[in-house]
């Protein structure tokens, strides 16, 4: 199961999601240092990390890269909450629990989205 993004891992493609473009560590530095001190070379890590797991691809620009996702938000969203399915060991109860906790407006969501993609009938 992939594991959870950490907090500055989550920060970071936080903001490469918003630009809605590719970006460079110099662009999401930048960035950063409006909410905090953080060095370049920081940055730089995380990002490569999160190209090596799959979730930024990069193009050489010079002697730099850019980055940008490779999926959604919420395409990597669901796939963490597939993954999360996936591993609870009874996915009925899972889901009956997950149901149960859905507020008001997330349950409204669920029903749009269902009215899009309607769940698969099993037929015997």
């Amino acid at each position: 199961m992939r594991r959870p993004l950490g907090e500055l891992e989550s920060t970071i493609m936080d903001r490469m999601w918003s630009y809605r473009r590719p970006a460079s560590v110099r662009d999401v530095l930048e960035d950063l240092r409006n909410e905090r001190e953080i060095a370049y070379t920081t940055v730089m890590t995380v990002m490569d990390k999160l190209h090596t797991k799959g979730l930024l691809r990069r193009e050489p620009v010079g002697r730099a890269y850019v980055y940008e996702p490779i999926a959604t938000k919420e395409a990597y969203t669901a796939e963490l909450m597939r993954h999360a399915l996936a591993a609870s060991g009874n996915q009925a109860a899972t889901l009956v629990h997950f149901l149960e906790r859905l507020t008001p407006e997330e349950a409204t969501a669920l029903e749009t989205a269902l009215q899009v993609v309607p769940p698969k009938v099993r037929r015997t």
